[in-house]
């Protein structure tokens, strides 16, 4: 392991990343916010910090290894998050501890959208937005920005790319160069962003409710600058604008280049996940709205099918805004958006999840073994695109599964041990495992009332979710500290 190697770029990376306190000051200047000393003081602070880890290390130029990769991406996480936390311990008005500050912090980061946070409509604005902007930078992962930005420091990129990008096929490029590939992907997340400011201007909001509201819907991240969210305009053309980028925000930002450059929307419709994707959808729409119109929930069948519509997009896509309370919703189908939240968005996408497109592949090979239980003998590939997927995807998918499952019992018994009851547990580990960011009985509407070990317990959970686990738990395996 290149420890100096590994040290001189996360410092690099914090020095980076102090330039983020920036945008906020000059939102709070522009707003005639009084209190903006946090930001400044965080700036010097993370500055320093990044500069004091870089300096005595600052000549070390090897390559980085896959391993470094898995490690910096952990590491960079986790350091950048409690960093990242500065403004909310230093500004007075929050009065934040560590676990709500940190809390916080990851799951802007890892684009949950969990809070601990009350009274949201009276916050500064520069806090406002420095949540936004969190949300923003996890989107599409700040790793990915690196890789774009650290080639010209003389940092390689590859192994950072290959250890922080998720889904379960990662290895393709869209050019030969990978800096290339981050660019290209950051354009296509900067240009979905500015589109979404521009519909959410038209259709009423104001321009900085327009630009914190496109950050939270294109990172699929859940934060508001209302503590209603997205209900506090009462505007069904918001509604549906925000249906549009959630769900585009949870499709393979890959998909979206290869498309665009070829100017030919047909390569949607040819790819599996994508059908698959809206397939779901669709399908929970459909049940949501009868759901809603039999129970005489919504007043007419347009507001039944929007708030249907809005709620299984959001939840699917693990962006977490709202339009209604839909936890106490009738009969199932709080339970049903919850498990919509395990589907997930696509791989290569700004969801979170198990992903489409694992879903899709756990499907198809639970319908191959029953085949074969009456053909013992055939042969039968599962197939995506057309394409026989190879055997050791299929069985990695399962890996996954199965580790997901037991990662996430983990975690709720952690949780109950906390002593919170059944209902509390699920929902808040779904929230955060799945960076969904919403939850059942005592966190439908925010994470406060847990205690400390249960918001450090679940900033873990958060971590690991955007990590896609396996990220995150290779490091406690003997083997990947072996030389």
């Amino acid at each position: 392991m290149q420890f100096k190697v590994i040290q001189r770029i996360l410092g690099l990376l914090l020095m980076v990343f102090s330039l983020t306190m920036l945008p906020p000051i000059l939102v709070g200047w522009i707003m005639g916010d009084p209190q903006l000393a946090p930001f400044w003081d965080g700036f010097l602070l993370i500055l320093l910090a990044g500069l004091a880890m870089w300096w005595p290390v600052r000549s070390e130029g090897r390559d980085l290894r896959l391993r470094d990769g898995f490690l910096i991406a952990v590491l960079f996480w986790t350091i950048l998050s409690a960093a990242g936390t500065t403004p909310f311990l230093l500004a007075e008005e929050l009065n934040l501890s560590a676990a709500d500050a940190f809390f916080e912090t990851v799951s802007g980061f890892t684009t949950t959208g969990a809070t601990v946070l009350v009274g949201i409509d009276s916050l500064p604005r520069s806090i406002n937005f420095y949540r936004m902007e969190l949300h923003w930078l996890g989107g599409m992962g700040i790793i990915v920005l690196a890789v774009a930005i650290l080639p010209m420091l003389g940092v390689g990129g590859m192994q950072l790319y290959r250890a922080e990008t998720p889904g379960p096929i990662k290895d393709a490029k869209l050019t030969p160069r990978i800096t290339e590939t981050a660019k290209l992907l950051w354009y296509v997340y900067l240009a979905l962003t500015l589109l979404c400011i521009l519909a959410y201007r038209v259709a009423g909001m104001n321009w900085y409710d327009a630009v914190c509201h496109a950050f939270s819907a294109l990172s699929t991240g859940g934060f508001s600058t209302h503590d209603s969210s997205i209900g506090f305009f009462d505007n069904p053309a918001i509604d549906y604008i925000t249906v549009v980028f959630m769900f585009l925000a949870g499709m393979n930002f890959s998909l979206h280049f290869l498309a665009w450059r070829s100017l030919h929307p047909g390569l949607y419709w040819r790819d599996s996940e994508f059908r698959t994707y809206l397939l779901v959808i669709l399908l929970m729409t459909c049940v949501a709205t009868a759901m809603l119109w039999k129970f005489n929930t919504a007043s007419n069948v347009e507001e039944a099918f929007r708030f249907a519509l809005f709620h299984v997009t959001s939840v699917m896509t693990s962006t977490g805004l709202l339009i209604t309370d839909h936890s106490i919703w009738p009969n199932f189908l709080p339970v049903l958006l919850v498990f919509a939240s395990f589907v997930g968005g696509c791989a290569g996408s700004t969801g979170g999840g198990l992903k489409v497109i694992r879903f899709l592949l756990l499907m198809k090979q639970g319908f191959r073994e029953m085949n074969l239980l009456s053909h013992p003998s055939a042969q039968l590939h599962v197939k995506i695109n057309r394409e026989p997927v190879p055997e050791k995807v299929v069985k990695a998918v399962w890996g996954f599964f199965a580790m997901y499952i037991a990662v996430f019992s983990v975690f709720m018994l952690g949780i109950m041990a906390a002593g919170e009851n059944q209902v509390t547990a699920f929902a808040a580990v779904a929230a955060t495992l799945n960076n969904m960011g919403v939850g059942l009985g005592d966190v439908a509407s925010n994470f406060a009332g847990l205690n400390d070990f249960s918001k450090w317990w679940l900033s873990l959970a958060m971590l690991m979710g955007r990590l896609e686990l396996f990220t995150v738990l290779v490091l406690f395996t003997p083997a990947f500290w072996r030389r």
